[in-house]
């Protein structure tokens, strides 16, 4: 269950961080060279720390089935964004046309999503993440990258196989199949730098929004990439979840992950591959901004839902008790012996 209260001091948190990383672009004292390298390092040390020990964890068969629900349905999620990203801007053309094609494959999930399902769902919520964020890397590097380049297949194996983050969540199987317990210290170690994940990675965030200009970021191009990325997407996932009746933290989690705003990455290739970073840049600022809306208002809102279908469903269970208890005080035995539509 998701209470406000810390939904919301976890938003103001998210917030001031995101801030602090505003006030020290705006200083000079995090350049954009040096926000560069400070990304390479959480994506490259303090993330895939975060990530292992998110799988240091007591293994068991419901962790195991709900892993493999997160991983089943967030490649579902990935094919779903890869055709929305295909039907969804015929307006559109060009180089901005590519970034709001790769902007809706690729989400900023691998990077803002870990610090937001873990403070909502703790440790576990950590672990379920990981393993969604799987298919989401690979897809960045196949179907995303061609947005801007042409890729082989080569490249995108080589990518994957030598990612940090994949291979630290073989890394984090590796111990929880096993449940070998690291050296005291080693472990600590490990904590401690994946838990400046959330600080950093904000901080981050909050920079490039500072390097970004914001008197022109509203426009309809990004008003509407923002619906979709934050509205469309996470809405459809939420209903379709629904009804399949999925369980309620693995639901709760691709939820919240598909309505993860822009990645740094939006902007980083389209500047790399000659597309329209000015027009990225905007993406990811106001998508980023939204978000601290939008996600919140998601949980509370799946939350509503949740406590509805569980009320129905109490409510349900007390009328076929009162028409049992009826039936038994009204009917007693009598009824024994006749079908059981009778009854």
């Amino acid at each position: 269950m998701i209470h406000f209260d810390d939904l919301l001091n976890l938003q103001g948190l998210l917030f001031l961080y995101m801030g602090l990383g505003v006030a020290v672009s705006k200083l000079g004292i995090l350049t954009p060279a040096g926000r560069k390298s400070l990304t390479d390092l959480i994506i490259d040390v303090i993330l895939p720390c975060n990530i292992i020990i998110s799988f240091y964890v007591k293994m068991s068969a419901d962790v195991l089935l709900s892993a493999g629900a997160v991983l089943v349905l967030a490649l579902g999620i990935q094919i779903f964004q890869l055709i929305l990203s295909r039907i969804l801007y015929p307006h559109v053309s060009g180089k901005r046309k590519k970034v709001m094609e790769y902007g809706t494959i690729c989400s900023n999930a691998g990077y803002l999503g870990n610090p937001v399902v873990e403070g909502i769902y703790g440790a576990d919520g950590l672990l379920y993440a990981s393993v969604y964020l799987i298919p989401a890397r690979i897809f960045l590097w196949s179907a995303g990258l061609a947005c801007f380049t042409p890729v082989t297949k080569k490249d995108i194996v080589r990518k994957l196989l030598t990612h940090p983050c994949i291979i630290a969540v073989g890394a984090g199987l590796v111990l929880m199949v096993s449940q070998v317990q690291l050296p005291g210290l080693l472990e600590q170690a490990i904590r401690n730098a994946g838990g400046c994940t959330t600080v950093l990675s904000m901080i981050t965030i909050g920079a490039v929004i500072g390097e970004s200009d914001m008197h022109h970021v509203i426009s309809r191009d990004t008003a509407y990439y923002c619906f979709v990325r934050l509205i469309m997407i996470p809405g459809l996932v939420m209903a379709i979840g629904r009804i399949l009746h999925l369980e309620a933290m693995v639901l709760g989690i691709c939820v919240v992950l598909a309505g993860m705003p822009a990645g740094a990455t939006t902007t980083l290739l389209a500047s790399k591959y000659d597309g329209d970073a000015d027009f990225a840049s905007k993406c990811t600022a106001l998508s980023t901004l939204l978000s601290m809306v939008t996600i919140p208002a998601l949980c509370l809102f799946y939350n509503c839902m949740r406590r509805a279908v569980l009320k129905r469903a109490a409510f349900v269970c007390v009328l076929r008790n009162i028409r049992r208890k009826t039936r038994e005080m009204f009917f007693g035995k009598a009824l024994e012996g006749f079908p059981y539509f009778l009854h």
